[in-house]
């Protein structure tokens, strides 16, 4: 784009951004001019709103919008406009989002005879407004600020979407700037009282503009529209629906009392009175909304910052509202209108699939690789289809692979279909069967064979997930059919050792030897074939996730391991989503760069739609980036690709923990629980949440029946922990010297914190010589590690308070400034407040009380995780009962910290 090129003179097949060829005109307002135009990278047709001059020339508003833009990116709502991007040039920006091919509500009442609706043609769209507000307000937690008729589109389908819902920030002064007449006068009518009074907002808000909304669309007018508009909204009651229609004499006047009732609730001039959400209005209508996913979030300690993002459309940028969308030829008429009590069935996306275990056939059982490797290849094809639901396969590879019930199954997946199949391989000839079942009627939607030489298996998956696309209509891009009928090597043998490491990398419950087998494998296979681009990316993303969860030894050479498998991949295959899904992990798990990472991570998305992998990896950036809330949006996304998936609901419980939100966390735990019952790892965390509310005696009855083995030091350390707390630790020192005599290798440097616990147990029943000893040989061996992996601040934490116990004051507290050094909480929120609970403890027990209490002030100020097992966050009941806290306990300021009863 040349640079003296604006948003007022550009031309019809102009290339613009690098990437979106600009088609046509579709409106232009007062805040500037909003184009369709195609984007060439992912082949699809897209609006692009330009902003103004006004924006665009103010670098801080436009670097403020820009980030708030990208706020809404995880609004999927199927009836919100979304968001696809910010983008801009030296001098010109714009926002890139969904095109409604329709019309806006308020343009197709206009065009009704009598130009109002009545009360059941509006019935369905209403249910997708609450449901869309609903969504907005509980689970993204947005609020839209300017709802009215011309906001609302209808597509061609008869469904409704909100426009400029999550275009999102907060501008304080600089409010002002776009704060036009035109911008507000246009929206009055539709405002609050506590709204026009410019009070802080809340969803509030958006229920009375809602019901400002359908009174409306059904009766032609506002509630008030004429005169002193502000003193009408706020002295006076608006007349029923019923006489306003009488007064413009519309036939039939009636509205029924349900909708008179519902609005004038919304319509209360005291926020309290209206109806406390969208989806209560939608049952006072007695409308059943889809369903949403939607979660009510109410965190104990939040992040200080706002939770309600308010709309852009707040303050002008509305002025663009409705401008791109195009006037159908044809009529639209709404979708069906929603049941009261719909069956659970209704409520499932028909173009859904779940694809079950593959059942081997070979003669060998050596070949399950082979055959979980083809099940998953097929899966991550038709992943790649943007028109389509694709459930994940940890939460399929629980089921057989010819299951009974196929109908209860698509009732807990969410989906109306299944696909089973089998692979028979015998020596360098493969038979693939499959069978497409709609899971309601239990009936054959397709079947095929397929025999095929070893060498032109990709043809079988390409054919498989293209056949099932055609079956189910979901319509294919030009890119999808192509990436999924790309072949990612011509060497059967470098294929063969890329199944076999990705059957180790999809395990259940990663373990360190899982890991160095994938590992090992991918080496083996772009050592056959360098030009793997996909072989190469999973090795990136196995090292990436083998550091960061320290199943490998996270050392430099490892990291950089993983950067040059991601960059060969990307060198290879630049529009790869494997590849840049990797280096997003590199990005994470290895130079915790989250920004980079978020960004990678973004365009994987793009390209890989229903990839489970991708909202869960942006939910451990944004919690991580101190984005809770966003955090929770992907977390819920994932599962609603990967219910079942263990893994996925204990990591979005932690996150409840690291908020103090024990309540929640419980709950996401006993789901994991219902599927793998009598975990040891989920039943430890669960008496960990015990320990932290200070119920010991819950604590003790789920950690009693478990039996932790070498290999699992959480449960053993929660089990520990309880015995201190309790103040009888010498129960446990018998069970750790067991453990400890023959260590597990692959636990690396866990070994040695085992012998901190050890030494401090010690230590507490008096047997400091022992203690010493012990304390010595955890240190020699954390030293060790430390040379190897010196950025590991868990590992610095270690050793710090090891020090300490061997009355290394200094070189505690030059470890625990190390630590704190390394991941502040500007860098990470989630685990920046490690270094400062190990900085409390250690303050506390030499003496340092000032530093212990500023310590503990911050740390329990802010959400994030404990230096404890597991990283439990501090409480103040754990204040209460940890003894590594004796030293305060006459401290007033500790007193309160602690609460008012303290143990003796």
């Amino acid at each position: 784009m040349s640079k003296e090129a604006t948003f007022r003179d550009f031309a019809p097949e102009q290339r613009v951004f690098g990437r979106y060829t600009l088609k046509k005109i579709l409106g232009r307002g007062g805040m500037g001019v909003v184009w369709l135009a195609r984007d060439e990278e992912l082949e699809r047709e897209v609006a692009l709103k330009f902003l103004p001059d006004l924006v665009v020339l103010d670098k801080a508003l436009l670097s403020d919008l820009k980030r708030e833009t990208r706020r809404s990116l995880e609004l999927t709502h199927k009836n919100i406009v979304r968001i696809y991007d910010f983008v801009q040039s030296e001098n010109s920006a714009c926002i890139s989002m969904e095109y409604i091919d329709g019309d806006t509500l308020s343009n197709l009442r206009a065009e009704k005879e009598g130009k109002v609706f009545q009360p059941d043609e509006i019935a369905a769209w209403t249910a997708q407004l609450c449901d869309a507000l609903d969504y907005a307000h509980n689970h993204a937690r947005i609020i839209h600020r300017d709802l009215k008729p011309a906001n609302l589109m209808v597509n061609q389908k008869g469904d409704l979407k909100v426009s400029d819902f999550g275009i999102a920030r907060s501008l304080g002064d600089s409010m002002s700037k776009l704060t036009m007449a035109s911008g507000t006068s246009g929206t009055l009518v539709y405002m609050s009282p506590q709204q026009l009074d410019g009070e802080r907002g809340s969803h509030l808000d958006d229920i009375y503009s809602l019901g400002a909304t359908l009174y409306d669309l059904l009766t032609g007018k506002p509630p008030f529209y004429s005169g002193n508009v502000d003193r009408q909204i706020h002295e006076r009651s608006a007349p029923s629906m019923t006489e306003r229609r009488r007064e413009f004499n519309l036939e039939p006047a009636f509205v029924p009392p349900v909708w008179e009732a519902a609005v004038a609730a919304c319509l209360a001039k005291d926020p309290a009175k209206r109806p406390p959400s969208a989806a209560q209005v939608a049952e006072r209508l007695q409308l059943s909304a889809p369903r949403s996913g939607t979660v009510t979030v109410a965190s104990k300690k939040q992040p200080k910052r706002q939770t309600l993002w308010i709309g852009l459309a707040a303050f002008g940028l509305v002025a663009l509202a409705g401008f791109y969308f195009v006037k159908s030829k044809s009529p639209i008429t709404p979708a069906p209108i929603p049941q009261a009590a719909p069956s659970p069935a209704a409520a499932i996306p028909e173009k859904s699939i779940a694809v079950l275990p593959f059942e081997n056939l070979s003669a060998e059982e050596s070949n399950a690789y082979f055959v979980a490797g083809v099940q998953n290849e097929i899966l991550t094809r038709l992943s790649k289809i943007g028109a389509l639901k694709v459930i994940a396969r940890t939460s399929t590879a629980q089921y057989a692979s010819k299951p009974q019930d196929v109908r209860q199954i698509g009732k807990d997946l969410d989906v109306a279909h299944l696909l089973e199949g089998s692979v028979q391989r015998t020596g360098t000839q493969v038979r693939v069967h499959v069978r497409l079942i709609n899971a309601q009627s239990n009936s054959t939607l397709w079947a095929d064979s397929f025999d095929r030489n070893l060498t032109d298996i990709f043809s079988v998956e390409s054919e498989v997930a293209k056949t099932i696309a055609d079956k189910l209509r979901a319509k294919l891009t030009g890119r999808e059919e192509q990436v999924i009928t790309a072949r990612p090597t011509n060497n059967p043998a470098a294929y063969d050792a890329y199944l076999r490491g990705l059957a180790y990398s999809l395990k259940t419950g990663l373990s360190a030897a899982d890991q160095i087998d994938a590992q090992t494998y991918l080496k083996e296979a772009v050592r056959l074939d360098p030009k793997f681009a996909l072989a190469w990316a999973l090795l990136s993303q196995v090292d990436a996730v083998g550091y960061v969860m320290l199943l490998l030894q996270p050392t430099p050479a490892l990291r950089e391991e993983a950067r040059q498998a991601a960059d060969t991949a990307l060198d290879l295959q630049p529009n790869l989503a494997e590849a840049l899904h990797a280096k997003g992990w590199y990005h994470y798990g290895c130079r915790k760069d989250y920004d980079t990472a978020a960004r990678y991570f973004g365009r994987a998305r793009q390209l890989l739609p229903n990839n489970s992998e991708i909202p869960e990896a942006l939910a451990y950036v944004s919690r991580r980036q101190g984005e809770w809330d966003r955090s929770e949006i992907y977390f819920n996304e994932a599962e609603q690709l990967d219910p079942r998936n263990v893994s996925l609901l204990t990591q979005h419980a932690f996150s409840y923990i690291f908020q103090d939100r024990f309540a929640e966390a419980l709950r996401k735990l006993d789901q994991a629980l219902e599927i793998t019952p009598n975990d040891p790892g989920t039943l430890a965390a669960k008496a960990l949440i015990a320990q932290a509310e200070g119920d010991l005696p819950r604590a003790a009855k789920l950690l009693a029946p478990l039996h932790p083995v070498a290999n699992d030091p959480f449960v053993l350390e929660a089990q520990v922990y309880q015995a201190i707390l309790e103040r009888q630790p010498a129960r446990a020192i018998a069970h750790l010297n067991e453990i400890l005599v023959k260590p597990d290798p692959a636990l690396g440097y866990l070994n040695a914190e085992l012998r901190f616990w050890l030494g401090w147990a010690q230590e507490l029943v008096g047997d400091h010589a022992a203690a010493q000893g012990t304390w010595r040989r955890a240190r020699m061996e954390l030293e060790v590690f430390l040379k190897r992996q010196p950025d590991n601040y868990v590992l610095i934490g270690d050793l710090a308070l090891t020090c300490s116990g061997l009355g290394d004051k200094s070189g505690a507290f030059t470890l625990a400034e190390r630590a704190m050094a390394a991941t502040p909480t500007s860098k990470d929120a989630m685990d920046g407040s490690i270094p400062i609970d190990i900085l409390a403890r250690l303050a506390a027990q030499t003496g340092e009380s000032d530093r212990a209490i500023a310590a503990l002030e911050k740390v329990l100020s802010i959400p994030g995780a404990g230096a404890w097992i597991l990283n439990i966050p501090l409480t103040p009941a754990l204040l209460r009962l940890d003894p590594m806290f004796d030293p305060l306990r006459n401290d007033p300021r500790f007193q309160k910290l602690a609460g008012s009863t303290l143990p003796k």
